[in-house]
């Protein structure tokens, strides 16, 4: 299929790339690895009148440690963040998500901060933006904003950017100290958008009791879901079978999820609650509860 006609713009720095954004405003789209876009305007579900390769902006991709946190530029490509012993080391949760997303070759050329700024609700990137409390740096011709990632999703592929800012990197925190960490999706086949996704953090304090939980869905909103009451549920209970199944409960009990061709909403409800309980236990045990 054949794009839609537009100009192309190939930059070389972020300053050209905001100039142009600040020019066209919401008749311009930013291209990264174009594993969303491209599709996108193949199908004429996307037309813009301006297109802006930003592939060859200086500075914008890499990974590097900041203090207590890993920053990704914006056009780091996601196979370069799954090799990074960087990643490995400090971000287990993204480490564990990064092989899920669709095949190597869709990793090669796509993009953490494109997966991102794409918010598509049942991708893996933003759920781990979201329950690690990753913060996206955006810049416009304005200046900078640093958008906690909790206020930037808002719907199905729109987020809190405006039409004239670039998101330029993500900064991933390390998150609590002997922390377990688990991603856990349920697909067709490998590959394939997962029906539902399920990122889970379980942190236990001196007692061995839970000090803190995180749980944050995929494919049951229109955004990447934290499970607020199951997560304040989960504080100071005991880690085991008991406490993992009531908070699976708790974190699917206020949701609809839609329904489609891969099941109806009873389907994907029930499929998120165990793969919650089943998250929540992998977590749990690495971060060295007993059974």
């Amino acid at each position: 299929m054949k794009t839609p006609r537009f100009e192309y713009h190939s930059p070389t720095t972020v300053d050209e790339v905001l100039s142009l954004l600040a020019e066209h405003g919401d008749e311009a789209k930013v291209l990264a690895g174009g594993q969303s876009l491209v599709p996108l305007l193949a199908m004429r579900l996307a037309r813009p009148s301006h297109l802006i390769d930003i592939n060859d902006v200086e500075g914008l991709s890499g990974i590097h440690a900041d203090n207590g946190t890993v920053v990704f530029g914006t056009t780091t490509r996601e196979r370069d963040a799954e090799r990074s012993e960087l990643v490995r080391e400090r971000l287990p949760l993204m480490a564990e998500a990064l092989p899920q997303i669709g095949h190597v070759s869709i990793r090669n050329r796509g993009t953490v901060g494109g997966s991102i700024a794409h918010a598509d609700a049942s991708a893996e990137l933003p759920a781990v933006a979201a329950t690690t409390g990753a913060e996206i740096v955006v810049r416009s011709a304005r200046g900078e904003r640093v958008i906690p990632a909790a206020d930037f999703f808002v719907t199905h592929f729109t987020t809190s950017m405006d039409d004239d800012e670039l998101l330029t990197s993500v900064r991933v925190p390390r998150g609590p100290a002997g922390a377990g960490w688990a991603f856990n999706e349920v697909a067709r086949r490998h590959g394939d958008f997962a029906i539902v996704g399920v990122a889970a953090m379980v942190a236990l304090d001196a007692s061995g009791r839970i000090g803190e939980a995180r749980i944050c869905l995929t494919g049951v909103t229109d955004h990447p879901y934290r499970a607020a009451a199951a997560e304040a549920a989960l504080a100071g209970a005991e880690p085991g079978a008991a406490a993992f199944t009531g908070a699976a409960a708790d974190a699917v009990a206020d949701l609809e999820p839609a329904a489609d061709v891969h099941g109806s909403s009873e389907y994907r409800r029930h499929i998120a609650q165990v793969t919650v309980r089943r998250a929540l236990e992998s977590a749990a045990a690495r971060a060295g509860a007993q059974a």
